[in-house]
This record gives structure tokens, sequence and C-alpha cells, in this order.
């Protein structure tokens, strides 16, 4: 999925995976993130309309856009905080 229509520092195809798979990849994919950096996801399921966005807002992360494309959704997501390195044990240096 390199022709997202917002520009990412990282894409994820997740076609033909369900639930809860998406969300578990984009996790993984953002603890590997630096804050501020965007995740482009493109996932067929249909749960993720509703799985990714509660994903984001419970983890931290901000959701910057969302579209349909044929049979998938888009998302945008910026990095948030609390997947930095350290942020799960409280340090924030």
């Amino acid at each position: 999925m390199t022709d997202a229509p917002w520009p990412f520092d990282r894409c994820l195809d997740l076609r033909g995976l369900a639930c809860p798979l998406p969300v578990l990849k984009a996790r993984k994919a953002l603890l590997a993130m630096t804050p501020g950096q965007t995740l482009a996801v493109e996932a067929s399921d249909p749960l993720a309309a509703i799985d990714i966005p509660n994903f984001c807002r419970e983890a931290g992360h901000a959701l910057l856009a969302e579209a349909r494309r044929d049979d998938s959704w888009l998302f945008l997501i910026a990095c948030g905080e609390a997947a930095a390195p350290g942020a799960a044990n409280g340090d924030r240096s």
C-alpha cells in the first residue's frame, strides 16, 4: 500500500486479516516508532472501522485520517507519547 492518499513514515497492508490481527499488528508497528511518526494502515476487516479508532483513543495515538477505498479502510495514525520506548515503565528521559 504505497498509494495511500496521505504522506506517512511507515505503512501496513493488513487486508485479509480478521479481528483482532489488524489492531495487534498496528500496535506492534507503533511500538517500534517514535512519537509523531505516522503509520498508514489498510485493512479489509469491517470491524477495523471500529477497532482501529478505539485502539488509537485508548492507547494515546492520534487518528489523523480515515477513508474507505473499494473493499478496505485506510487509516493514518500518529504515534503517541504512550508508545515511546520506556513509556510503559514511566521513563520519559
